[in-house]
């Protein structure tokens, strides 16, 4: 069996950790776990400390991409074989990390997704339309489909530990997964179902923020990942 090892970012998450991590602990003992402590301002890294968890904490708050390389270095460090990374916030169930997992040694691929929109259509409206326009793209430069660009709970096998942990100098995000199919690398997708965020508020939520990440998105994915160094990967 590989060994697998789920990082788990979190910056300003409070609210959630706790039970995020005591979910793990109760329900899944088979994986290990490492939290990532993104120089959060609130009582993220006090609760973590307190209650004995796992965790790397970042004096100052890096961002995802650092939070990601931190994570992944851990991973690389210890031998995993696979790291699969899920938000601080509950929204991703560990329940389909097995069924991830054998996709992967299924089909020889670089990263798994967990998606939302594998199996089943996106929901209309104003909130998915950044979605939407982002696989649209990606699609358009790739000649790949991916359904659920912008979910968070994502598998990687030990050569995106390495590349991500050494190499890559951005985060899994939708402009980099582009630039990855674009290397040949293989990315495939698995249907799961997602948990409502309970505590906290996503960028998602925010008309104005999602309307600016949809932008960044567009134009790295049509002009930046177009001078983006090969030797990154």
């Amino acid at each position: 069996m590989e060994k697998i090892l789920i990082i788990i970012p979190a910056y300003n998450e409070a609210e959630n950790i706790e039970r995020v991590v005591d979910n793990l602990i109760t329900k899944y003992p088979e994986y290990d776990y490492v939290v990532i402590n993104d120089g959060s301002s609130d009582d993220t890294r006090k609760i973590c400390a307190c209650r004995g968890y796992n965790f790397l904490d970042l004096p100052v708050n890096v961002g995802l991409s650092g939070a990601i390389k931190a994570g992944m270095r851990y991973a690389n460090y210890y031998g995993y074989d696979y790291v699969v990374q899920i938000d601080g916030d509950g929204q991703h169930d560990p329940k389909y990390i097995a069924a991830m997992a054998g996709l992967m040694e299924e089909v020889d691929c670089d990263i798994v997704i967990g998606s939302r929109f594998k199996t089943e259509k996106k929901p209309g409206g104003l909130r998915m339309l950044g979605s939407r326009i982002i696989s649209g793209a990606i699609h358009m430069t790739t000649g790949r489909k991916i359904q659920d660009v912008t979910s968070g709970m994502r598998l990687f096998n030990k050569r995106m530990i390495k590349r991500f942990g050494y190499d890559i100098h951005y985060s899994p995000e939708p402009d980099t997964l582009a630039y990855l199919l674009n290397c040949g690398f293989h990315i495939e997708e698995i249907q799961v179902q997602m948990h409502d965020r309970t505590a906290g508020t996503s960028i998602y939520k925010n008309p104005l923020a999602s309307a600016r990440y949809m932008l960044q998105m567009m134009f790295s994915i049509f002009l930046f990942q177009w001078v983006r160094k090969k030797n990154e990967t």
